[in-house]
């Protein structure tokens, strides 16, 4: 998740519980020109054994370049392509959900990330389509087998709906049946380790994708772990987990022990503490923490404030039950229609016109 899951979030998390933590999205153009912040972004720390990068891209040659740069700089164990960005400024000039419409960009775009890639494993993350009249999920899906991904990732949206309603675990569902010689993996609405499980039994998936559901939760991968361990061990029995459910002292412990690793990922104290006000919501969900101190940890400008103000805290005050659980970040509502290029339905192919006005889709920033 673009301006989350920076490799201080992503250690915060395994120290909860196993799993691939894939770093936040970095575009190739802006590896390729070898832009420094976007090579900060696809940085990992000693501690993380398995160094997942995650490519947006819409032009084969600049994707296949970023991903040998990558390979050679030892950077990375694992490239994920992401075709999943709704936004509009991406997708009017064709680029991330809109993309796997022209076919013949899709599958040239996978193929040479795997060819570039080499022995190191490519999957790859998209919607179900545009909209409902225009699904590319399974089209798509075979291409990217075809070209030789290691696994395929469905969030069970189309663009129209942005991060609004409720996922289609059924087209999950469709996506697995159709594909049985490639793993395929869930995404949305993975807000528990029982949603997990139950996405898993309704869909047949290898494994599950977890984004907003991690927000100011970084516990929530010991639940996943597991569960998931469990289910895997014996499909038909009833999976119990010993759910982490941390008082308020344990999600102050958890958010002061975040900005302590932005600050040294950012190697600003400054940066960091401005990095962790989007955090605070999310950490407190649920916990009677007033108002007043919401507003003051949303405005913090250094770590000695922050202790300052935490410690007005209660941390003895339990888990507040129901009221921390549930959706968190993005939601909304799902857009009228999703802005795409002129004429960009028209057809399955790529066409000139096009093709220029993709070059804009990837600007040569990251993280968003």
């Amino acid at each position: 998740m673009a301006g989350i899951t920076n490799t201080a979030f992503r250690r915060l998390c395994q120290d909860y519980g196993g799993g691939l933590y894939v770093a936040e999205m970095v575009t190739s153009r802006a590896l390729v020109e070898e832009n420094p912040t976007s090579w900060r972004l696809a940085s990992h720390h000693p501690s993380e054994q398995i160094r997942s990068v995650q490519l947006y891209g819409v032009d084969p040659k600049t994707i296949g370049q970023a991903v040998e740069m990558l390979l050679e700089r030892d950077r990375a164990d694992h490239i994920d392509l992401n075709f999943g960005c709704p936004v509009p400024k991406v997708t009017r000039k064709g680029g991330g959900a809109a993309l796997p419409w022209k076919e013949d960009l899709f599958e040239a775009i996978v193929k040479q990330a795997v060819k570039s890639a080499g022995d190191i494993p490519v999957t790859v993350k998209m919607r179900k389509g545009i909209d409902d009249d225009h699904l590319t999920f399974l089209d798509a899906g075979k291409a990217a087998r075809d070209a030789g991904v290691s696994a395929i990732a469905l969030h069970g949206r189309t663009a129209v709906q942005y991060y609004s309603g409720k996922a289609d675990w059924q087209a999950i569902a469709e996506l697995r049946e159709s594909l049985p010689d490639v793993q395929v993996l869930g995404n949305g609405d993975i807000w528990s380790a029982a949603d997990a499980v139950e996405m898993m039994k309704q869909t047949g998936v290898d494994g599950i994708v977890v984004g907003r559901g991690c927000l100011g939760r970084p516990w929530l991968f010991r639940d996943l772990e597991q569960a998931i361990d469990q289910y895997l061990e014996n499909p038909a029995a009833d999976i119990r987990v010993d759910k982490v459910q941390p008082d308020l002292g344990g999600v102050i412990s958890a958010f002061r022990k975040h900005a302590e690793l932005l600050v040294e990922f950012f190697e600003n104290e400054d940066h960091a503490c401005r990095d962790i006000r989007k955090h605070v919501a999310w950490y407190f969900k649920g916990y009677p923490v007033g108002g007043e101190l919401r507003s003051e940890l949303a405005r913090v400008e250094s770590i000695a404030q922050m202790d300052e103000i935490l410690s007005k805290l209660e941390p003895e005050l339990p888990y507040p039950g129901e009221e921390a659980e549930g959706p968190r970040g993005r939601q909304g509502n799902a857009k009228k229609k999703c802005v795409l290029p002129e004429n960009w339905l028209d057809s399955r192919k790529l066409n000139e016109q096009h093709s220029h006005e993709l070059l804009e889709a990837e600007l040569s920033v990251s993280g968003g």
